[in-house]
């Protein structure tokens, strides 16, 4: 039986320290999938020995891969529990490796930004600059070597934190543990990327329709501005009239916006991303959809559409 191939501290060590530089080769197209694989190069040159394996293991850490830079380490650290059992033999596909990137890097980007970015800098800047404004020359140095300290432990802590947890994971795989957690993080993606949908992806569109006479015969559906010199009490019935539901004025205006969101709420939001998902499965490179976004979304501004 073949010796079990292990990854060493210093193995683990030398990727720790790849990982500083995930951004370093930040593209459009698969955002970090560069600086990401450039990290693992160490792991798989030792976890695999033919050419063609090699070869096929950095191909499958291209793809895309997204997250706050430093939360990215437990995700790294996961990754090569896996990738250590599969070198060994343990019955681990391409699929699981890349559901649990993909469903581990979305949750751990929206931790990432509240910690470093609005906690922990900004409190060891603010130490600095009062150091530094009172003259004292350890107020840069304090932030400098306080901030890439901190960076450089979590990242170190964490990635062994998941090196671990992916080596308790890996010890079931015939349990079903794997794709338990494969088909979780599935999920969860898909909820990550409903929300993002809803939140980053605006389609507005600026044709008008038929406007429509109001009428007060049969209730309320309008309330008349007063002309003239307005009361505080008119102007206040106004206002509360607007805010519950009510037209300023006996003409409404339609647009295909607002039909469109009566029916769904950001729609077409959805369907543009649903095209391009599309796209990308019939392997339409990004940049190219990118491109024709820019494109349509110029044209139609044009010409009056959005």
């Amino acid at each position: 039986m073949a010796e079990k191939i292990k990854l060493s501290k210093s193995d683990r060590r030398k990727i720790w320290w790849r990982s500083t530089f995930l951004q370093g080769s930040w593209n459009y197209e698969r955002m970090q999938n560069l600086g990401w694989a450039y990290s693992l190069i160490p792991a798989l040159k030792k976890l695999y020995t033919k050419k063609e394996d090699r070869a096929a293991a950095l191909e499958r850490h291209l793809e895309f891969f997204n997250t706050h830079p430093y939360v990215a380490a437990p995700i790294m650290g996961v990754t090569l529990a896996l990738e250590e059992e599969k070198a060994n033999g343990s019955d681990i596909d391409n699929t699981a490796i890349q559901g649990v990137k993909i469903g581990m890097m979305g949750p751990l980007a929206g931790v990432g930004d509240p910690v470093f970015w609005f906690t922990v800098r900004p409190i060891l800047g603010a130490l600095g600059a009062s150091l530094a404004q009172a003259g004292n020359i350890m107020g840069p140095i304090i932030f400098f070597l306080g901030w890439n300290i901190i960076r450089m432990a979590f990242l170190w802590y964490t990635q062994e934190l998941g090196y671990r947890a992916g080596s308790e994971i890996t010890k079931d795989l015939s349990g079903g543990i794997l794709k338990d957690i494969t088909k979780g993080a599935s999920i969860l993606g898909m909820f990550i990327l409903a929300a993002l949908v809803e939140r980053w992806v605006a389609v507005k569109f600026a044709v008008g329709l038929p406007a429509t006479k109001l009428s007060n015969d049969n209730g309320q559906t309008f309330i008349p501005l007063p002309k003239g010199s307005v009361s505080g009490e008119k102007l206040k019935e106004a206002i509360e009239g607007y805010k519950n539901g009510l037209n300023l004025g006996p003409i409404k205006v339609n647009t295909l916006q607002d039909q469109l969101d009566s029916l769904i709420p950001g729609l077409m939001g959805l369907l543009l991303t649903l095209l391009c998902m599309w796209l990308l499965k019939k392997k339409v490179s990004p940049i190219t959809i990118i491109i024709g976004l820019f494109v349509v979304g110029i044209v139609a501004h044009v010409i009056g559409l959005m």
